[in-house]
């Protein structure tokens, strides 16, 4: 195994000056140095070929005894220092401190084919960050965060990836519903790449101790290393640079819109600086399209982070991020002018996603109108959002009274499609094929167009558990199964129809496959 690593972030940035792991108060420093926990017997069970590649890996060092090591904290790779961040953030809208990298390690950065990449373990043992937790990750949600990150990732959705995933061979007690019932679960380690694994709460908690040398250092080297374009440092590159977080960050929550994602936690701490989906915890697709769910047991009163709030969320964690930044701006205006512009983006760019999920090309006067009464359909009946809009693409708008046939499969309670639910669909499908007439595309092209929208294939929580309760078995063939299905999620895949259906009702209520805990 040979990686060219490239070692920026510890190399440029001022490091913790206490070298003993114990939990306390990181000052003046963007990081620690700590090694991984020895594991008492690894095992390998998958591994992202896309990402081997992408590291200047191949499946012969896959083999090596080399990375089973590195990967599971078990050996430190040659003139590496692993490391854990310090970073602060908002937790459910407060102040939470000082967080930093608790059950994360960052082992090394890698650089390939002017591609560079920092690769951490997740799981693999207690940092200076960890509190009063041991720093370790347990099977099951190792299994959600390594498939989702890389569904994600060929879903079109921006976001950090996964290398591999591996058993630690450990026991690891966790009380999975946060209810005193604790038990001991498989442990398991998750290496997660991505080009910086920066939040917003690196920068907030140099801003919360008032500690400007340390912010700008920080600005300055994200800039450099991720923003090159912007130019050098001062007042008008650090706006420059606020408005392309926030621009990132706004395509990143269209696309969660796009596809019926729900994150489940997004405070300031779990947002990227490079406006990718970062920390997969309590995370949920839509099954019932329903702008009031989050899959989060911790915010089920409040539903701070429910799928139709993201995108004020968005926008409230980024006015927390331009707090942070406004010492090295010392002016509020421009950067409350960024903020106000996010409002408009999404308007408009929320209006242009919901346009090309339904195959429209040239814009109608009556089209938000047309979004808007379809939007207030789909809470008639309890209504599958993936299902809804993949069948959507069959319409033909010569033949519009096929319309709710051809969705019905999406409804969980069909037989309740009558009286004024199914005159107000068929006035909708009515509305929709007198719509498509102004268009030019026939509706095979049109499908075909609507298809690379919207998606057949997502990890719905049922299907991440049946993984799971496997895996748990020692059985581990479906996470492959389930990997290689959410590779193509925009193909027919007609040997995999299987998973184009609803949420069973076993799994409606099931623990893992409704709402689950931050320990998921």
């Amino acid at each position: 195994m040979n990686l060219k690593i490239d070692n920026t972030f510890i190399n440029s940035l001022p490091a913790d000056a206490i070298q003993e792991n114990s939990r306390r108060q990181v000052e003046q420093a963007c990081y620690s140095f700590v090694a991984p926990k020895q594991t008492a017997n690894p095992k390998l069970l998958h591994v992202s070929e896309a990402m081997l590649d992408n590291l200047g890996l191949s499946k012969t060092d896959v083999e090596s005894d080399t990375f089973l090591k590195v990967f599971t904290g078990n050996e430190i790779y040659q003139n590496t220092k692993p490391y854990a961040m310090c970073y602060g953030g908002h937790q459910f809208g407060s102040w939470a401190g000082q967080l930093g990298d608790g059950r994360a390690i960052n082992l090394f950065e890698v650089n390939h084919n002017n591609q560079r990449w920092a690769v951490q373990l997740k799981g693999a043992g207690e940092t200076p960050y960890s509190r009063t937790a041991d720093g370790l990750a347990v099977l099951r949600s190792s299994i959600r965060e390594y498939l989702c990150s890389e569904a994600m990732h060929y879903l079109g959705v921006p976001t950090t990836r996964a290398l591999s995933l591996a058993l630690s061979g450990d026991q690891v007690m966790r009380d999975m519903l946060y209810n005193g019932n604790s038990a001991y679960e498989k442990g398991a380690i998750v290496t997660r790449v991505s080009p910086s694994f920066l939040r917003f709460g690196n920068f907030e908690i140099f801003a919360a101790r008032q500690d400007v040398d340390n912010l700008k250092k920080l600005v300055d080297f994200t800039i450099k290393e991720h923003y090159p374009d912007l130019g050098e440092p001062g007042k008008e590159t650090y706006l420059a640079f606020f408005k392309e977080v926030t621009n990132r960050t706004l395509e990143m929550i269209i696309h969660w819109q796009r596809v019926g994602f729900v994150h489940g936690v997004m405070n300031t701490d779990n947002m990227s600086i490079l406006g990718l989906t970062i920390d997969y915890g309590p995370y949920g697709w839509l099954e019932g399209f329903d702008y009031g769910w989050t899959p989060n047991t911790t915010d089920r009163e409040h539903k701070r982070y429910r799928y139709g709030n993201q995108p004020n969320i968005g926008l409230w964690n980024l006015f927390k991020l331009a707090n942070a930044l406004y010492p090295l701006i010392e002016e509020a205006e421009p950067l409350e002018a960024i903020l106000d512009a996010y409002k408009i983006d999404f308007d408009k760019k929320s209006f242009e996603m919901m346009r090309s999920k339904l195959g429209l090309e040239n814009e109608d006067v009556f089209d938000k109108s047309l979004i808007q009464d379809l939007e207030d359909n789909l809470l008639l009946l309890e209504t599958d959002m993936t299902i809804f809009f993949r069948n959507l693409g069959l319409f033909k708008k010569e033949n519009y009274l096929e319309g709710t046939r051809l969705v019905e499969q999406a409804f969980y309670a069909p037989s309740e499609l009558t009286g004024e639910v199914i005159n107000k669909w068929q006035a909708w499908f009515q509305r929709y094929a007198d719509r498509l007439q102004q268009e030019s595309l026939s509706d095979e092209e049109r499908q075909v167009k609507m298809n690379k929208i919207n998606p057949k294939y997502v990890l719905r929580n049922y299907m991440a558990q049946l993984a799971i309760d496997a895996a748990n078995n020692g059985d581990y063939k479906l996470i492959d199964e389930l990997f290689q299905l959410l590779k193509q999620p925009y193909d027919e895949q007609p040997s995999q129809e299987k998973w184009f259906v609803k949420r069973p009702e076993w799994a409606r209520h099931k623990v893992g496959c409704s709402m689950l805990s931050c320990s998921s």
